[in-house]
């Protein structure tokens, strides 16, 4: 049996993590690799809703202490997966009313045990464009200012991540256009 490889990809969202996902998995498919991507949030959302939570943006306003409750419950479940290349598609941080709280906490990583991480970002205006044409989903208000922050959070954060396991953290811009060459990028950098 193959050993099998976790990837934890972050991203804020506009950042075009989702649509390079599906580029990624299409390129690692027509290469025979056994590959499936687990959504954090709506694992911890599905958890949720058995609790009576009815709309996954509501996953952030819950206290620290259920969302750590709600995270070691997804990480207990993305471990259990077995495939050659499991892709965790996640956020270095939630914005919660206590502040900017890590997505990715010791807890979750002493479960999860990733090979790699990628950090993906793209230039603010694409960003916030991006997010203003998204109508499928309840954000907060947002400016430019506020997206730069985000990305400044999601560095430190990732980085943190990376030095506290020991692996490494892909830093990937996905601009306008060129989604297919950042998805060969990060293909090549996790060694796929």
């Amino acid at each position: 049996m193959v050993e099998n490889k976790k990837i934890i990809m972050v991203g804020i969202p506009g950042v075009g993590k989702t649509s390079l996902l599906e580029i990624m998995v299409d390129i690692l498919k027509n290469h025979q690799k056994n590959v499936i991507v687990i959504n954090y949030g709506t694992l911890m959302f599905e958890v949720a809703k058995e609790n009576g939570l009815k709309d996954r943006d509501e996953l952030r306003k819950l206290s620290v202490t259920e969302q750590q409750r709600l995270q070691k419950i997804a990480a207990e479940k993305i471990s259990e997966h077995n495939e050659e290349i499991v892709i965790i598609d996640t956020h270095a941080f939630i914005n919660t009313p206590e502040g900017y709280y890590p997505g990715l906490p010791l807890h979750v990583l002493k479960i999860i045990k990733p090979d790699n991480f990628v950090s993906v970002s793209a230039k603010p205006e694409e960003i916030y464009n991006r997010r203003m044409k998204d109508e499928t989903r309840n954000r907060d208000k947002i400016t430019l200012a506020n997206i730069k922050k985000e990305l400044d959070v999601q560095s430190g954060m990732i980085s943190a991540c990376s030095v506290i396991t020991g692996s490494p953290v892909r830093l990937v811009l996905n601009t306008e256009g060129n989604i297919t060459e950042a998805a060969d990028k990060i293909i090549k950098a996790i060694g796929l």
